[in-house]
């Protein structure tokens, strides 16, 4: 199968474009988001790599056509989970949160918790490809990103904000000057997820808190997340708090203790090899 058919797009505006993978039919489908910047351009998160991102977005012509254009093209992930991180190594410049810097460059598919299964890939994208083979490659970081970093694309800014609690490195891209929140798996419209390794409830409390200040302070419009549809300001402000109202409980903190403790003995059986 082709990057051609693999993939599908749509225009936001703005020099904004949705990407998914079609035959990867599941809740952990990522999207994948691409900015066109006047010097430079971003892709946002990158799938779980089975076929050629970079191929993609050149057939479709998502840069333009004019051949002088010739921006760099930086791929970052919101965290390093094989689901956004799948695709970094088709990349030449590639930027992640510093936490994680060392389970991409490792190929640790532990901590990216490489969790796939033939059933979720409807089409295979090549013949007797299993899902048991999957594993994220390792690619070395170019960019190491910290709280508070600016990524230039020359009229558009993206801000780091790091907001950890899903995994230690998750992100959020912020632009600051069209109030859009680029939120990754830190929040998104669905069960926002505590439990795997390297969450933490705590962090994510203190994470969500902060969104809910960006809501407060009139920072945030738009919300486009890693999974599931974008969303508004009102609706991200009611999932934070709602996240933060609830950690606190004793049901809650039974959940999240089985099912960490769970995910982490399948994670550990699937990925035998994986550095914990």
């Amino acid at each position: 199968m082709s990057a051609a058919d693999w993939y599908a797009h749509k225009s936001l505006g703005d020099g904004i474009f949705w990407i998914q993978e079609r035959f990867y039919q599941s809740d952990n489908r990522a999207n994948i988001w691409l900015l066109r910047g006047s010097h430079q351009d971003v892709v946002i998160d990158t799938g779980l790599g089975l076929r050629s991102l970079p191929d993609y977005i050149d057939a479709k012509g998502l840069l333009g056509k004019d051949p002088q254009r010739k921006n760099p093209l930086l791929a970052v992930a919101t965290h390093a989970h094989f689901d956004h991180s799948g695709g970094l190594h088709q990349f030449q410049q590639v930027g992640v949160h510093s936490a994680e810097v060392d389970a991409l460059a490792n190929g640790d598919n532990f901590e990216t918790v490489t969790w796939l299964s033939d059933r979720e890939i409807v089409e295979a994208p090549s013949p007797g490809w299993r899902a048991r083979h999957y594993k994220v490659k390792a690619v070395q970081p170019t960019h190491i990103l910290q709280e508070g970093d600016v990524i230039n694309l020359g009229d558009r800014q993206l801000t780091v904000l790091h907001m950890p609690g899903h995994s230690r490195g998750s992100i959020c891209l912020h632009d600051h000057d069209n109030k859009l929140l680029f939120s990754g798996d830190v929040v998104y419209d669905g069960s926002m997820i505590d439990w795997l390794p390297y969450s933490r409830v705590s962090d994510y409390v203190s994470s969500c808190e902060r969104l809910v200040g960006l809501v407060d302070s009139e920072q945030v419009d738009q919300v486009l997340p890693g999974h599931y549809n974008t969303f508004g300001a009102k609706r991200l402000h009611r999932i934070a708090s709602t996240y933060i109202s609830r950690a606190g409980t004793c049901p809650a903190k039974f959940s999240t203790f089985a099912w960490r403790t769970l995910a982490g003995v399948a994670l550990r059986a699937c990925n035998p090899r994986s550095a914990c």
